[in-house]
């Protein structure tokens, strides 16, 4: 499984995420879907993190992330479908980090 490098989330910023596939020439996303699990920290509810449905553009998928805990690292999963019946994944460490407004 690839990782992708994503930039630190603020605790209180709702943010949108984007995964990008290397698909095949002609080769289409179907089914897209992310969730979240805790990697570092302390979080009882992590899949709070996924706010609404994932969405695709071509080969990109995009997923927007509100709130989180603090000082945790999440890891977020995103999983794909394809036209040709492929099942790919790519995975990111998320971490929270203070708002200091």
């Amino acid at each position: 499984m690839s990782r992708v490098v994503q930039p630190a989330k603020l605790v209180n910023e709702t943010k949108i995420y984007a995964w990008d596939f290397n698909l095949a020439a002609g080769e289409t996303i179907s089914t897209a879907s992310c969730a979240a699990t805790v990697f570092s920290g302390t979080d009882a509810t992590p899949s709070a993190l996924i706010s609404g449905s994932s969405t695709i553009s071509g080969a990109k998928v995009t997923q927007k992330l509100t709130d989180g805990t603090l000082g945790v690292i999440y890891q977020v999963l995103c999983t794909i479908t394809t036209s040709l019946g492929q099942t790919l994944k790519l995975m990111s460490y998320i971490a929270i980090v203070p708002d200091n407004e």
